[in-house]
């Protein structure tokens, strides 16, 4: 009986452990897929503000793909690509819009465990 108790304990460990393994944040590499044509329903974007957003995301892209790869300054080229993005998107949007596009980045970000201070 005691063997049995621990074994099923040593189960139990063994699986939170592989859980909580896969939930810690970690830089991984950008993947890169933004959908632009759900992103400009979301938001509701006009066909200017679509081409617009459409090179942002492009340049956003590049710019995580380059930080999450980087050797040296990684979570300073991280907060430059991000704040860039927000801030060429400032320019693109409007208030309402930005508003919206901000919470689905910050959301993105926490989903690919990026974390933004």
């Amino acid at each position: 009986m005691k063997r049995l108790g621990l074994t099923l304990m040593a189960a139990v460990c063994l699986t939170a452990t592989t859980f909580a393994a896969g939930n810690q944040p970690t830089t991984a590499k950008w993947d890169g897929n933004i959908n632009v044509t759900k992103l400009s329903k979301y938001l509701n974007l006009s066909a200017d503000q679509h081409e617009e957003v459409a090179n942002i995301c492009d340049y956003f892209s590049t710019q995580m793909e380059r930080a999450t790869t980087a050797k040296k300054d990684q979570k300073k080229k991280l907060h430059n690509a991000v704040y860039g993005n927000l801030k060429l998107m400032r320019k693109a949007l409007t208030d309402k819009q930005y508003a919206e596009y901000a919470r689905v980045l910050n959301v993105t970000l926490q989903n690919k465990g990026i974390e933004m201070k």
